[in-house]
């Protein structure tokens, strides 16, 4: 069997591309190891609640809107299949995701075969050949949406001795009056440790790095508040501590408790010795290249946890082998939110759209706009009170306005690192300040530019609308628009007109 598009794993990201694959009548096939879609949900996260929000209520009927408090439906025209109909939760059970994913999958007509789990992956000068539950398959592009699913393991020796955060307990009884040493400083870990807080006598948390909040930087793969409990719980005195600094050995007492070795970071103290009943390793994922063979092994990078990537999501040394969902936070590594649902479902919407334009000469959807800077600000206005896409994906997508000779062209939710390096373009994006993370938003004595203060809007810290020039593929020029509150980027006065007199002084300069 010879397909156009072979996609490994049916979970969010396989999902999202075979519905818009299903929808615009190409040729495709999706591989899945498990018995249903997004099996990774069966197992995580371990104590099975949600962190991505579901924020049912937000006083809007504008469904592009809603999706910014949206983080976990898929990208259909299909308004059953909104998760808001499935949980009013605004952190929903893990169970739930499984469901909506099964419902995604029939709802859609996604072809999908399960119980099929690929083995090998080849490539030749005809495209790809894949082994995968006792069949060979040939197609001429292989998209890959697996996600990270083996558990990384630090280079700590004895760390093979450790319980897993993928196979240890969830059970807090299992922890009753226990000493108990956690490993890693993520959501994974400060998940299981809220989890034994009510049980375990002694609690710490340990990892070579300071704790970053999401609150603080942005970034949702931080820490985040639904599970940073424990916290209160050291500040406290309550027997439980984060230790700053690294494990250099783990090794196993004679009693069966563990002796660990502990260098601290923020002293001087020598190397210092602690006996824990249980250690716990919570030290995140990694991408399994292990299928791949040598005509067809994508490069790795951030310590081989993710495969490199051009801005087209293809690998940067196997051509035609492309990438969907978690594996693209490659391109944006703790800085946005392509590791996430609410992220990556808008980077498979356009990598869906490269594919068309590279395989299936479909350009880019589009708008005319009237070549003015009213008109042009008008439309940028508009969509910026409205996109989820640019919401979400702050600073990795972007609207673009072209401006030729015969008029101008609205295109929506581009890479940036993809758009063309032609002519005149408006790009547009949501962005934070670029010291943004530095700022304590709950320390009051720390000034801020005022809301609405537009002469300052390039200061801004905080979420706000960048439209920067480019001719011929360089930033000539850049307009920021003024923070506020709600993020109602539409006052006459402080954000349309100042934009327009801004884009009135590009266009004078010539096409």
């Amino acid at each position: 069997m010879t397909t156009d598009y072979l996609i490994i794993g049916a979970g969010p990201a396989g999902l999202q591309l075979a519905a818009l694959l299903e929808r615009d009548g190409r040729d495709y096939l999706v591989l899945e190891a498990g018995s249903a879609p997004g099996t990774f949900f069966t197992t995580y996260p371990r104590h099975r609640q949600l962190i991505s929000i579901n924020k049912v209520w937000t006083g809007s009927e504008d469904p592009e809107f809603n999706l910014r408090a949206d983080w976990n439906s898929l990208l259909t025209d299909d308004p059953a299949l909104l998760f808001g109909n499935y949980s009013r939760r605004y952190f929903p059970d893990a169970d739930t995701m499984v469901r909506y994913l099964a419902d995604v999958a029939v709802r859609t007509g996604a072809r999908i075969r399960y119980d099929t789990r690929v083995s090998r992956v080849s490539r030749d000068a005809d495209g790809f050949t894949v082994v995968a539950g006792g069949e060979t398959l040939t197609a001429r592009r292989v998209v890959v949406a697996t996600g990270v699913g083996n558990l990384y393991v630090p280079p700590i020796p004895g760390a093979e001795v450790a319980e897993r955060y993928d196979t240890v307990s969830v059970d807090p009884d299992d922890f009753t009056n226990q000493r108990v040493l956690i490993v890693g400083k993520g959501n994974s870990a400060f998940e299981t440790a809220d989890a034994l807080v009510e049980t375990a006598a002694v609690i710490h948390v340990a990892g070579p790095r300071a704790v970053k909040m999401a609150w603080q930087t942005h970034y949702v793969g931080h820490l985040r508040a639904v599970n940073n409990n424990f916290l209160d719980t050291y500040q406290l005195k309550s027997q439980n501590a984060v230790l700053d600094g690294t494990v250099e050995r783990i090794s196993r007492r004679e009693d069966g408790g563990y002796r660990i070795d502990f260098r601290y970071a923020r002293t001087v103290e020598a190397l210092r010795q602690i006996d824990y009943d249980r250690v716990i390793l919570c030290t995140g994922f990694r991408f399994d290249a292990s299928i791949f063979d040598d005509t067809a092994r994508p490069r790795l990078v951030i310590n081989d946890r993710f495969p490199e990537q051009t801005p087209a999501f293809e690998s940067v040394n196997v051509p035609g082998l492309y990438f969907a969902g978690t594996l693209t936070q490659q391109r944006d590594f703790k800085k946005s939110t392509s590791g996430f649902i609410h992220g990556f479902r808008y980077g498979v919407r356009a990598l869906h759209r490269i594919l068309g334009e590279r395989y299936h000469d479909t350009p880019w959807p589009s708008v005319a706009v009237e070549a003015t800077p009213e008109a042009i600000a008008d439309a940028v206005i508009a969509r910026i009170n409205r996109t989820s896409a640019l919401w979400q994906q702050f600073g990795v997508l972007a609207d673009v306005v072209t401006v030729t000779a015969d008029g101008a062209r609205y295109l929506e939710e581009l890479p940036v690192a993809h758009v063309g390096s032609d002519g005149l373009a408006f790009l547009v994006t949501l962005e934070y300040g670029p010291e943004h993370d530095r700022v304590d938003p709950f320390d009051i004595t720390v000034p801020r530019i005022a809301e609405n203060d537009a002469a300052a809007a390039h200061d801004a810290s905080y979420l706000h609308p960048v439209v920067r020039v480019r001719r011929d593929g360089a930033v000539v020029t850049e307009h920021h628009l003024a923070e506020n509150l709600e993020n109602h980027w539409d006052l006459p006065a402080v954000h349309h007109q100042p934009l327009a007199q801004f884009i009135k002084g590009v266009l004078a300069d010539g096409v």
